[in-house]
């Protein structure tokens, strides 16, 4: 069994926006398109962080460019 999704990043890669579940330890669980309903669901009274530029970020989002991971918005969902 997988551990719940902790945190919802949208981030920008080939000029569509995509939805990606990190778990605590920033383990990627999921990914989705940005647009989907589910996201609109699962972000709904949430405000989001901009900028995944911590360490641990730039690890997990290690395909993205620095730019990419900088405009990012990092959601911590409720679990």
């Amino acid at each position: 069994m997988q551990p719940p999704a902790r945190y919802l990043v949208l981030i920008e890669t080939d000029g569509a926006m995509l939805a990606r579940l990190f778990d605590s330890g920033l383990v990627q669980r999921a990914e989705i398109d940005a647009a989907s309903e589910e996201v609109a669901v699962m972000t709904a009274g949430l405000s989001p962080e901009r900028g995944a530029v911590a360490p641990a970020w730039a690890a997990a989002l290690s395909g993205h460019s620095e730019t990419e991971r900088a405009a990012a918005l990092i959601y911590t969902l409720d679990v």
